[in-house]
């Protein structure tokens, strides 16, 4: 195994999905549920975000290339999902409803922590590192990764059952906002790349 590309790997991933960051999001969106839904929540968006990232670390310029489709174009779909979550977000809907979609899996798993940063990093690694140590350290590297991803988001579970639901509200709103402006980022960073091909 290679400990170079096993470190930068699981440095890039960790800075990239970010699981301080993306844990106020978690709790926001989690929010009226039980700990217990919450500490499945959590690892459900860790395994789910860590299995779409190995498949793209693997088979991710195959995938794209059959499809005719480059990383800027999904760096785009990224960003426009994220920015309904956001909207979603910002005008007070109840995303942690039952009857609603699984937020583990999206919008927390994909976009926001196997989002277009970490798919085309994971990319870019392993061509990097063709060779089967590197390989390996790649794959180590994401799985590692993934831990402190899961470890970060079953904490925000902890410091939920402190904060009160109005706090919780204010928070909602405050990081839809944010949310959104990462969303059209997304789409402005890939948009001034296919600008200048």
């Amino acid at each position: 195994m290679s400990w170079r590309a096993f470190a930068e790997a699981f440095i890039t991933l960790v800075v990239i999905m970010d699981p301080l960051g993306s844990a106020p999001i978690f709790i926001s969106l989690t929010a009226g549920r039980t700990p217990g839904a919450r500490r499945r929540a959590a690892l459900e968006a860790a395994g789910a975000a860590g299995g779409v990232v190995v498949v793209f670390a693997l088979f991710g310029r195959l995938i794209l290339d059959y499809l005719h489709v480059s990383v800027e174009s999904l760096t785009i779909a990224g960003g426009l999902l994220l920015l309904l979550v956001a909207l979603q977000m910002l005008r007070g809907d109840d995303m942690a409803q039952p009857n609603t979609a699984n937020i583990a899996l999206v919008p927390l798993a994909t976009p926001l922590l196997a989002g277009p940063g970490a798919i085309a990093a994971v990319m870019v690694l392993t061509r990097r590192y063709e060779d089967a140590p590197g390989m390996i350290g790649v794959l180590l590297g994401i799985v590692a990764a993934v831990v402190v991803v899961a470890v970060g988001l079953m904490l925000a579970d902890r410091i939920a059952r402190l904060i009160h639901p109005s706090v919780i509200q204010l928070l909602t709103r405050v990081l839809g906002l944010l949310l959104a402006a990462i969303a059209v980022q997304f789409i402005v960073d890939a948009v001034k790349i296919i600008a200048v091909r």
